[in-house]
């Protein structure tokens, strides 16, 4: 691999840039690929495939050629509302994960850097939080308040910006009020429905950490299904 690649390759991962490295198997040949930039005339002619092979964001051989593909991509955010006693364990399991956490919760007691160290933390109210934050279809919602001026904000939020994973924390009636709110506020039902409420896939725990292992096991199996 040429130096002059290799340093690009070092600089666009420094600043968490999406990119793939594109080698021919036959002459040995690199670039670096981003969407919505052009190949050389080397990698011109299979764009339509790389593209695709980019977008599933898997590693391999492209099917009928002697292209390789090896994807970079950005952790994967995911948006904690509410500084509660779940979301510490929650950052606990995360930290291994590719997941680039951020907490948002108005009420400075709960989300302290004492509580989550070296966590991103936005000490407002989720209308104006989300203006500090970049969020798209690959950005994931959990919300754990259980209070709807903190938790309907953000959770319209993440629907409006269609966040590939939405779940919230509360009781099958809490999630009936909730949906209810939501409708009254305008949204349809199938963009309700996609909310996980209640939030985890059921293993039967009750404890914090169970919850929250209920939630992060969720989380990657959706992540891997998107």
């Amino acid at each position: 691999m040429q130096k002059s690649l290799l340093k690009e390759i070092i600089k666009k991962k420094a600043s968490k840039i999406e990119f793939a490295i594109i080698t021919n198997l036959n002459t040995g040949e690199s670039e670096l690929f981003e969407h919505g930039k052009k190949l050389s005339k080397k990698f011109e002619n299979y764009k339509n495939q790389i593209e695709d092979k980019f977008k599933s964001q898997k590693n391999g051989v492209i099917e009928n050629t002697d292209i390789f593909i090896e994807t970079y991509i950005r952790p994967i955010k995911v948006v904690i509302v509410g500084a509660v006693h779940i979301a510490q364990y929650l950052v606990d399991f995360a930290k291994s994960l590719n997941f680039e956490i951020s907490i948002i919760d108005p009420r400075g007691y709960f989300a302290s850097e004492q509580r989550f160290p070296d966590i991103k933390i936005i000490n407002k109210w989720p209308e104006d939080a989300f203006k500090d934050l970049e969020t798209n279809e690959n950005t994931a919602l959990i919300a754990l308040t259980h209070d709807p001026k903190i938790d309907d904000p953000a959770l319209q939020h993440a629907l409006k910006n269609k966040f590939y994973y939405i779940g919230a924390l509360g009781s099958k009636k809490t999630h009936e009020n909730r949906c209810t709110r939501l409708k009254d506020a305008g949204f349809n039902d199938e963009q309700i429905n996609s909310i996980h409420g209640p939030i985890g896939i059921k293993l039967g725990g009750k404890s914090a950490p169970e919850i929250a292992l209920s939630i992060i096991a969720q989380l990657v199996s959706e992540t891997y299904s998107k």
